[in-house]
């Protein structure tokens, strides 16, 4: 076996500075299955990140696998741009039969690009040739992607840092909750959108996460995400959800604002969506709304064919009933009731998000980060969200089991108990 330190000293001496997550996992994971990753030394880790929302299903799920295997011994196509193939044929059936219809979508599928940056960049692109104009309303806090197009919608003063120029066509309102309890944040935005003499202009759409996941697990209420729908329709503007993290069933539903009452024009969609962790994105778009000429948005990767592949197993197996949702709603309570003690223990603490898409917020990001990198010393892989990266965040895989749930939550809960308890002592 390689010694690890040299595993790790050729990322070091050779990989980008840009390099984010391995700085706080300081091992070389070579395995995985379910819910655990086993590093070159053998030892498995519970994995509450799922490649950041991208492993919903877990790691290496045994009929995804197979299927895929399958495609490619058989010399399945590999790579066919936006051709018809049995593969993508195959994966628009079942997503029409059990995720759209049961739910009276009738949004058009548009492949983009296999990042969900591409597909934000896709469905800012669309609104603004349908509306005929450039203005995009984002909110604070939002996180869409760091490509120019997307960066301008995302909030993160870092990120936004990164892209040399001045990022222009979208004006920032303030989110659910962002001005506190008492300030409801949408009687704003229907202030600015109906004076005359607010200095808006007319907005091609208003974009939003329902759950913002990088920007620290803030849950809009249903009523004010129906609001905004409705003030999008009154002022003519496309209404885009951005479902890249907090959709395929990370919030309890397939998509998350499922049960809302609203039906958004665009629909982004990425990370899970392929159900095995290969790169994927989707804009899904209103009939009336698709006018995008032939290859008007385009990419060599659009339509990953191997991905097809899983995706259909996905859909099959775990959306075809409503058991799997059912199953969500018990670990989802499972996960709560954990995050609840956890912000017993620290003065202040909140609880954020829903579904599994939860954390808790303790006020410092030096906290937060210290109780993480304790978790995985102890076997845990987690990290951290939030403007200051003061949210502890879980992004369990959703096929996780209880047994495993609770063994993870019980890692994270002795972490900060000792992470606290070594601050008391210091204090003293």
């Amino acid at each position: 076996m390689t010694d690890k330190s040299s595993n790790i000293s050729v990322f070091e001496r050779r990989e980008s500075e840009v390099r984010s997550y391995c700085r706080g996992f300081d091992t070389v994971f070579t395995s995985a299955q379910g819910s655990e990753m086993t590093d070159a030394n053998g030892r498995s880790y519970i994995d509450f990140l799922a490649g950041c929302s991208s492993l919903n299903y877990g790691h290496n799920d045994p009929d995804m696998k197979n299927a895929l295997v399958e495609h490619v011994m058989s010399d399945g196509l590999a790579h066919a741009l936006d051709l018809h193939t049995d593969g993508k044929a195959d994966f628009l059936e079942s997503f029409e039969k059990h995720i759209l219809g049961p739910r009276k979508m009738d949004h058009r599928v548009m492949f983009t690009g296999p990042t969900g940056a591409n597909a934000v960049e896709a469905a800012m692109k669309l609104a603004r040739k349908v509306t005929g104009r450039t203005n995009i309303i984002a909110f604070t806090n939002g996180f869409h992607g760091v490509t120019m197009g997307a960066l301008a919608a995302t909030g993160n003063g870092y990120h936004r840092g990164g892209a040399g120029m001045t990022l222009n066509g979208v004006t920032r309102m303030p989110f659910d909750g962002y001005m506190g309890p008492e300030f409801d944040t949408v009687e704003l935005l229907e202030k600015m959108l109906s004076d005359r003499s607010s200095g808006m202009d007319a907005p091609a759409a208003i974009m939003l996460e329902t759950v913002q996941g990088e920007g620290g697990l803030n849950a809009a209420r249903p009523e004010w995400v129906k609001r905004v729908a409705e003030l999008a329709k009154e002022h003519g503007a496309l209404l885009i959800v951005d479902d890249i993290q907090a959709g395929c069933g990370r919030t309890g539903t397939f998509f998350s604002f499922e049960e809302m009452g609203i039906e958004p024009d665009i629909v982004t969609m990425a990370k899970s969506v392929s159900g095995f962790g290969l790169p994927m994105a989707l804009v899904l778009v209103r009939p009336e709304h698709d006018i995008f000429g032939p290859a008007e948005h385009n990419g060599t990767f659009r339509g990953n064919t191997h991905a097809f592949v899983t995706a259909k197993v996905a859909i099959e197996k775990f959306w075809k009933d409503d058991a799997f949702e059912k199953d969500l709603a018990v670990k989802a309570d499972l996960i709560a009731e954990g995050l609840a003690s956890l912000a017993l223990m620290v003065d202040g603490a909140k609880m954020k998000g829903r579904g599994l898409m939860r954390g808790v917020d303790v006020g410092s990001g030096e906290l937060a980060g210290e109780i993480c990198a304790r978790a995985f010393k102890k076997g845990l892989v987690i990290e951290t969200s939030g403007p200051d990266d003061e949210v502890v965040k879980i992004l369990a895989p959703l096929t996780t089991s209880e047994e495993m749930l609770r063994k993870g939550l019980s890692i994270l809960l002795d972490s900060a108990r000792e992470v606290l308890d070594t601050s008391k002592m210091a204090a003293e």
